[in-house]
């Protein structure tokens, strides 16, 4: 079988008019990034620096009030998401009995307890004050005892009692406004870059290949946006797991049996496989391998809680030996 020649090469007609589309390219790319830089540059210098100060100051304002309402409409969101059911205080009395007690010590309004299949064996807050509700999977009836129920319940009233799954959701939509707010001023860098690498393109009669050297060039400003990002969900990341260490501490303190919330830990963890999506940040149960997992992740892990919790018992065990469950 014959082997196929060298591709054709576009002639002196084809030539030229690459290298008007590639001109006509970079014009264009550059007049955008000159007029977004004009832009900005315009409106920072009409600022003054009390103005700038309160451009900030309505900015965060109205990012934390958009991010008031997505927490309280998806809240609404995550119960219909689950089937959340109620369980009211006819059907199972002495669960609210304790409920209430637990949560006169705590100092929160009484929430409501729905009951819902989730992912897997858990439970979850949402809300505060009084709308505010414990999200227990139906499982965890039948794997803990009255004591572990009472400590994971503890646990939740304490998520309630901080609002802590408000704080993240705010937190969240303030590291998505500051990055935002970065790309502005790398857009018109942006603009410049991919223009001068597919007008160069174009010109070598590569239309398809791009730059590599500009390319990297425009892979780094996108790196930089990324950075931040991770870096500051590695900041809201780890304050969320210090408000579960909080949680646990609560909870021993108002139950008086923090073995008994360890155990109930270790239970979940043995009927339970790590899950993620939409509502992974609201477990009470969440395991990563690597480094920057863990970093990344919303939860200590299981064994540093059930140590702690186990020294707040007033005994000791070795790092990573578990503890009986019955």
């Amino acid at each position: 079988m014959d082997r196929p020649g060298p591709a054709p090469q576009p002639g002196i007609g084809a030539r030229l008019l690459m290298v008007v589309v590639g001109v006509t390219l970079f014009v264009v790319y550059a007049a955008l990034a000159a007029a977004s830089y004009l832009l900005i540059a315009s409106f920072l210098r009409g600022l003054t620096r009390t103005e700038i100060l309160t451009t900030a100051v309505l900015v965060v304002g109205l990012t934390l009030a958009l991010g008031y309402l997505s927490y309280q409409f998806g809240t609404a969101r995550l119960l219909a998401g689950l089937d959340a059911r109620t369980l009211t205080p006819e059907r199972a009395p002495a669960l609210y009995d304790r409920l209430e007690t637990l949560a006169g010590r705590v100092g929160v309004e009484t929430p409501r307890i729905a009951v819902a299949r989730m992912e897997m064996p858990n439970a979850l807050a949402l809300g505060g004050g009084r709308d505010g509700v414990v999200v227990l999977d139906g499982r965890l009836f039948r794997l803990l005892d009255a004591r572990e129920l009472e400590g994971i319940l503890a646990h939740e009233l304490a998520h309630i009692e901080s609002r802590d799954s408000l704080v993240q959701t705010l937190a969240y939509s303030l590291v998505r406004t500051l990055v935002s707010v970065l790309t502005v001023p790398l857009l018109p860098v942006a603009l410049l870059l991919g223009g001068l690498s597919r007008s160069l393109a174009w010109t070598r009669g590569r239309p398809g290949q791009g730059t590599p050297g500009i390319d990297l060039l425009r892979a780094a400003v996108g790196r930089l946006v990324l950075s931040v990002l991770v870096v500051l969900t590695i900041v809201v990341r780890a304050h969320s797991r210090r408000r579960e260490f909080a949680a646990d501490e609560r909870a021993a303190q108002v139950t008086g049996r923090p073995l008994a919330l360890a155990r109930a830990l270790r239970t979940i963890e043995r009927a339970s496989h790590p899950a993620g999506g939409l509502l992974a940040t609201l477990y009470i149960h969440a395991e990563e391998s690597d480094p920057l997992s863990r970093m990344l992740s919303t939860h200590p892990s299981m064994d540093e809680r059930v140590e702690r919790l186990v020294e707040l018992s007033g005994r000791r065990t070795e790092p990573g030996v578990r503890i009986p469950i019955r």
